[in-house]
C-alpha cells in the first residue's frame, strides 16, 4: 500500500454526518472498528486504518485488548505526517477489564497513548463493567476463577479514575460500554462527569430500543458495534440461534431497489436512526463503500419503518467468558430480569 495524503476516490470528510456530544464536541457519525476478531494480523488492521483515513474516515475506534494499538500508532503517525491534522481525527480507546484497580486506569491509558503515538484521546471507555478477564483467543467455556458480578462501588472507583484523566487533559471525553439501564442509572446518579457515549451492540436484528431511548434521552450518544451483524466474530460468540442481518428479506429488498450491498442498508439505517456505527474491514473497496453508504442516497421514511419492524432481539456478543461462579447464564451479564 502506498502512503498518500489524498486518494482520488476519497470522500470529503465534510460530507460525513456528525453527532454533537453533551459537552458540545462533534464526533463523526461513522467510525472504523479495529477489532480483528482474534485472527486478523495487527499489521493488516494498521494498514486499514491508514487507508481509511486517506479515504476520508476521521473516527477510529481502538482498544488495548485488541493488541494492535502499537501498530495503529504507526499508521496514525504516517497520516499526521502526511498533513492530516490531529484535531481532524477522533480517536477512541478502551481500558480493559484487568486494569480497573487503583492506579491501573492511568497506567493503561499511558501505554495506549504511547502505543498510538498520541498526546490525548478524544474518547476513553470502560470496555466492560466487570473486572473479569479472559485470555486472547479463548473458547466459549473459558472462565476467570476470580470473576465477579457487577459491583457498583467498584465500578465507581474505576469511573473516578476516568474522571481524573479528563481533569489531567489526557482524554477529552469518557464513556461506558456494554452497560445496561440499571447500571447506567447508578452511574448517572453518582458520577461527576457523565458518560458522553455508550458503546453497545446495535444492528437491525438487535436494536435495543429501550436502552437506545434511555441513553439518547439522557444526552448520551450511542456507538453501535457489530453494525453489520459481525459476520467474522470469534467462534466463542456464535450460537445456532443467531440470525444474519444482511440476509433479512427486508434488508435485501431495500438493497436490491437501491442497487447497493445489504451492508450499506444496515449502515444507512444506523446513521439515520442516530447511532454511530463502527464497522470493521481491511478491504479498501469495503472501506470506501461503507463511507459512501452514509454520505449519499439515504433511506426513505418507509425503509426506516420497515427496518424497525425486523428487530429479533438477537444479541450476538453474549459475553459468556465473563460469567462468575454461580451465574445462571449469560443473561445475568445484561440484567435481563432487571430491565
Amino acid at each position: 500500500m502506498v502512503s498518500r495524503k489524498f486518494d482520488a476516490e476519497a470522500i470529503d470528510p465534510s460530507r460525513i454526518p456528525y453527532r454533537t456530544l453533551s459537552m458540545g464536541a462533534r464526533i463523526p457519525a461513522i467510525g472504523l472498528g479495529t477489532f480483528g476478531s482474534d485472527f486478523v494480523p495487527g499489521a493488516t488492521v494498521a494498514e486499514a486504518v491508514e487507508d481509511a483515513v486517506f479515504l476520508g474516515y476521521r473516527h477510529i475506534d481502538c482498544a488495548s485488548v485488541y493488541r494492535n494499538e502499537d501498530l495503529i500508532g504507526g499508521a496514525l503517525e504516517k497520516v499526521i505526517s502526511a498533513g492530516i491534522r490531529r484535531e481532524e481525527l477522533w480517536i477512541t480507546s478502551k481500558v480493559w477489564n484487568d486494569m480497573h484497580g487503583e492506579g491501573d486506569v492511568l497506567r493503561s491509558l499511558t501505554k495506549t497513548l504511547r502505543d498510538l503515538k498520541l498526546a490525548y484521546l478524544d474518547l476513553y471507555l470502560i470496555h466492560w463493567p466487570f473486572p473479569n478477564y479472559h485470555a486472547p483467543g479463548v473458547g466459549i467455556d473459558s472462565r476467570d476463577p476470580q470473576a465477579e458480578p457487577y459491583i457498583h462501588d467498584n465500578y465507581m472507583k474505576t469511573w473516578r479514575q476516568m474522571e481524573d484523566l479528563v481533569q489531567k487533559g489526557l482524554v477529552r471525553h469518557i464513556g461506558s460500554s456494554n452497560m445496561t439501564i440499571p447500571k447506567l442509572r447508578l452511574l448517572l446518579r453518582d458520577c461527576t462527569i457523565k458518560p458522553s457515549c455508550n458503546e453497545m451492540e446495535l444492528h437491525p436484528h438487535f436494536q435495543q430500543p429501550k436502552l437506545f431511548k434511555f441513553v439518547t434521552d439522557k444526552g448520551i450518544v450511542p456507538i453501535g458495534y457489530s453494525p453489520l451483524g459481525s459476520p467474522n466474530r470469534p467462534e466463542r460468540d456464535r450460537a445456532s440461534t443467531d440470525t444474519v442481518d444482511v440476509d433479512d428479506p427486508v434488508i435485501m429488498s431495500i438493497a436490491k431497489r437501491m442497487n447497493v450491498h445489504p451492508a450499506s442498508v444496515c449502515l444507512k439505517w444506523a446513521v439515520q436512526r442516530g447511532q454511530i456505527p463502527i464497522p470493521f474491514s481491511t478491504k479498501r473497496k469495503n472501506l470506501l463503500s461503507n463511507l459512501k453508504s452514509v454520505t449519499e442516497n439515504p433511506l426513505t421514511d418507509e425503509d426506516m419503518r420497515l427496518i424497525s419492524g425486523i428487530d429479533r432481539n438477537c444479541r450476538l456478543i453474549k459475553g459468556q467468558v465473563f460469567l462468575w461462579p454461580g451465574a445462571a447464564g449469560w443473561e445475568d451479564l445484561w440484567d435481563i430480569e432487571g430491565g
